[in-house]
């Protein structure tokens, strides 16, 4: 953003556009760089360091700030297709999670006939960004994160704040830190791959050309991260790919800054076309339509299934096969042998657990425990528990804020409903729904390893224990492995190494994220490839070059340079 962070921004769209028209001399242009000759190779990522806002500290006086301003603000969120801005007067709120009365935005909402002009535009965007050198798409997101790292970052962190309940910390490695690594990582990645090349020798040149898909990519991105919001249609994009993006309703104002953002950042219109709206009414016409490529995906493996089933239903329809890359539900696990260390394991229970309310994909919400140890652990976790605070996120000593909305706040209430009658519940198990949709974080005991809370995945702040007798080590990891459906995220806490070699090799298939002696929450870009499989998803590890793999089709070239001139071959002479 041209203007400085502590500037007053009371209409968001306004300065926007106008910080968008002052930086338009120094966008990248649409042609590759002007007589350069060489290999371009872009700068070494590095992860963007996390923020303290500690007292005193800048950041957090420039964030409080811009949280009391964005707080009074009602921001006017358009459609945009083509780069132009469409208002429909057909509109939904943003509200907050943790002051449901309070109205952050107004969205507009995209029709049928949107989504068909979405796609014209993104068909006619690609017939140049796919044909631009790679190094100058990169150069819009290397770009895209050095604002985000700075002019940008109050803006961002405030809006997942406000509009999804995080904390400032959850916000910062989520909407900051991770989203600016996946900016400069993943034009890193892209180089590897583009530099990887076949075999050749003296009589010819073999070259792969890493094509973009033929048609355009459908993204469509949860309310959890804002970081995969960004993601999911950029990474795509990145690799010479034009793409419709559906952001979650629930976090529309996060997700149109970062369209705003990636426009100062000067990606061409038609690239991203920004549709919110019914998922449903847009999906029907994205999934059937002839030039579907591909779909990046984050949300609950129910949608996802039905959105697999209805490519299958209509694969005699489309121009090529569409990729279909997804992460979905979890059911995450931590399990602790006799050797853990119980006041780490109560930590990493308390935070895999609870922050960000449990709404987390990777948050851990069973545990198991030998006998011998639960005592000392439960003391300790129910301590912990009864200290954590709730409550509005722009007070930061708050730990957790609410649940993002009153569909979600029905459920947990309803899990937490079931849990008294058919378990115990150690602590938390209160539902304040009256001013914000608030939760108690909540432990619950069962005898039962088959129990409900054991097996469904929640999405909230509750944590149930299941206690085993500590000679049934080896039963235990079987009941984990063939307990969920999923197998995202798992944990395992012991100081015995074989005790950790046994839980790695019984749990192999049972986490894409595996980790030991520690929480199983919190994956780095570039560090932590994320991911899994069975019904967690198809695996494709975002932040990894393994992602974007899936949004090029490659093309092998062949040129020899002295073809033959006679089409016999020696063995053809007897004599």
């Amino acid at each position: 953003m041209a203007s400085t962070a502590t500037t007053d921004r009371s209409a968001p769209a306004r300065a926007a556009a106008a910080s968008h028209q002052a930086d338009e001399a120094i966008a990248p242009t649409s042609a590759p760089l002007a007589g350069f000759s060489g290999t371009r190779r872009v700068p070494p990522p590095v992860n963007e360091p996390v923020k303290s806002y500690a007292p005193g500290s800048p950041e957090k006086a420039v964030l409080k700030a811009r949280l009391a301003s964005m707080a009074n603000e009602r921001v006017d969120i358009p459609i945009v297709i083509g780069g132009k801005e469409i208002r429909t007067g057909d509109t939904a709120q943003s509200v907050m999670p943790h002051d449901h009365r309070h109205v952050l935005a107004d969205y507009h909402k995209a029709t049928p006939q949107h989504v068909e002009q979405a796609i014209a535009a993104s068909r006619r965007a690609a017939a140049e960004w796919a044909n631009w050198a790679w190094e100058d798409r990169a150069a819009v997101f290397l770009r895209a994160a050095e604002l985000l790292t700075t002019t940008w970052r109050s803006t961002v962190n405030a809006a997942t704040m406000l509009g999804q309940s995080k904390t400032v910390f959850q916000a910062e490695i989520d909407s900051a830190c991770e989203l600016i690594d996946f900016w400069r990582f993943n034009p890193a990645y892209a180089q590897e791959l583009y530099e990887e090349q076949p075999i050749s020798n003296n009589t010819m040149w073999n070259q792969l050309d890493y094509r973009p898909l033929e048609g355009f990519v459908y993204a469509v991105t949860p309310f959890n991260f804002t970081s995969i919001a960004g993601n999911l249609p950029t990474a795509p994009a990145l690799m010479g790919n034009t793409v419709l993006w559906k952001p979650a309703a629930s976090a529309m104002l996060s997700a149109y800054y970062i369209m705003k953002l990636l426009e100062e950042a000067g990606l061409p219109p038609g690239v991203i076309n920004f549709l919110p709206g019914d998922p449903v009414a847009i999906s029907n016409v994205a999934l059937s339509h002839r030039d579907l490529a591909g779909v990046h995906f984050t949300g609950s493996t129910a949608v996802f299934n039905s959105m697999w089933q209805t490519i299958g239903t209509n694969m005699s329809r489309y121009a090529s096969y569409p990729r279909i890359v997804g992460e979905t539900g979890g059911k995450d696990f931590i399990v602790a042998h006799p050797s853990a260390d119980v006041q780490a394991l109560a930590v990493a229970i308390a935070r895999g657990g609870f922050e960000y309310q449990g709404q987390k994909c990777s948050a851990a919400s069973r545990v198991y425990i030998p006998r011998s140890i639960w005592p000392a652990l439960r003391e300790r976790l129910v301590g912990i528990i009864e200290e954590l605070k709730m409550g509005d996120i722009t007070d930061f000593t708050n730990f957790m804020g609410a649940v993002i909305d009153d569909r979600s706040f029905k459920k947990i209430s309803g899990y937490l409903d079931d849990a008294k009658k058919n378990a115990k519940v150690l602590a938390g198990g209160i539902a304040k729904g009256e001013d914000g949709y608030f939760i108690k974080p909540t432990l619950v005991e069962t005898t039962d390893p088959g129990y409900r809370l054991l097996c469904e995945e929640i999405f909230g702040p509750v944590v149930t224990a299941h206690v085993y007798d500590d000679a049934k080590w080896d039963d235990t990891l079987r009941i984990i492995d063939t307990t969920s459906p999923y197998a995202l995220t798992g944990a395992v806490f012991a100081n015995d190494r074989r005790a950790v070699r046994e839980a790695a090799m019984a749990l192999r298939n049972a986490a894409g994220n595996f980790y030991v002696n520690d929480k199983p929450t919190g994956a780095v870009v570039g560090q932590q490839p994320f991911g899994g499989a069975r019904g967690s998803g198809t695996n494709d590890k975002a932040g990894s070059k393994l992602n974007l793999v899936r949004w090029i089709s490659a093309r092998s070239v062949k040129e020899t340079f002295a073809p033959p001139l006679d089409y016999r071959y020696p063995f053809m002479s007897e004599a």
